[in-house]
């Protein structure tokens, strides 16, 4: 959803497993990539380190987003198609006030916080889009729901998915530490030129989504090039040792 959205990627977002083989060279791509068209390079601001030997690829998000909750299968997808020199991360957005943004943006960097993210990421966009216990609109009149959830009704539901206790997610979403991070994504947001979600970030240098890509199938194939287009070229093997001749006798 379009709107206006560098922090440490080991401050913000959590972490996704990414079992696959090791990184390769880039492959020969399916389609002709172009920069300008299909991804973006942005280079006009200061990086931080990746950890050693990894790439980070970032995903702008929302749970209030409509396309990110249809997006989030293949994001999954994407996470296990990718090589283990890949460290996957979550970015909230929280550019629509009026549709509760602010509010998921807040959870989910409180969640981030307790350890608890990763545990009911795919949860939390089931409560807003599917079971409506956090539905931000009416499923028959589509019309926004008011009051929007709190995060008082937000802590309530990790609680029962969690077991982190209601008042303690409500005392961590009112932190210092939450709001410190909260700022981290949104400068994030503004160094990368983000301006609608879901948008993904690879190595910390190019900025692309499913528009610019052609559709969500031809996103997972550009972000598996770009990560392949980064990731150091393996060392040739060894040559082995020729055999020795035995001495004549």
């Amino acid at each position: 959803m379009n709107r206006r959205v560098l922090a440490l990627v080991t401050l913000l977002g959590f972490v996704a497993a990414v079992p696959a083989p090791a990184a390769t060279p880039a492959p020969a791509p399916a389609h002709n990539w172009v920069e300008g068209e299909n991804y973006y390079l942005v280079d006009t601001i200061p990086r931080s380190a990746p950890p050693p030997g990894k790439i980070v690829v970032t995903e702008v998000f929302s749970y209030g987003c409509p396309a990110c909750n249809e997006f989030n299968p293949t994001a999954k997808r994407l996470i296990a198609s990718l090589p283990s020199n890949v460290v996957f991360t979550y970015v909230p957005a929280g550019f629509i006030p009026a549709e509760d943004w602010p509010t998921f943006q807040r959870a989910f960097c409180t969640a981030e916080s307790l350890g608890i993210a990763a545990k009911a990421h795919d949860a939390m966009f089931e409560a807003v889009w599917k079971t409506g216990e956090l539905a931000i609109m009416n499923p028959t009149t589509h019309q926004l729901r008011s009051p929007l959830p709190t995060i008082a009704d937000i802590a309530a539901f990790y609680a029962k998915r969690t077991g982190v206790k209601a008042a303690d997610f409500v005392a961590a979403a009112n932190s210092f530490d939450a709001d410190r991070r909260i700022r981290e994504a949104n400068q994030f947001i503004r160094d990368f030129r983000v301006d609608s979600t879901p948008t993904i970030i690879v190595a910390n240098k190019y900025r692309t989504d499913a528009r610019s890509a052609g559709g969500y199938e031809e996103l997972v194939q550009l972000v598996s090039w770009l990560v392949a287009k980064e990731s150091p070229a393996p060392k040739p093997a060894a040559a082995a040792p020729a055999a020795k001749r035995a001495p004549k006798k």
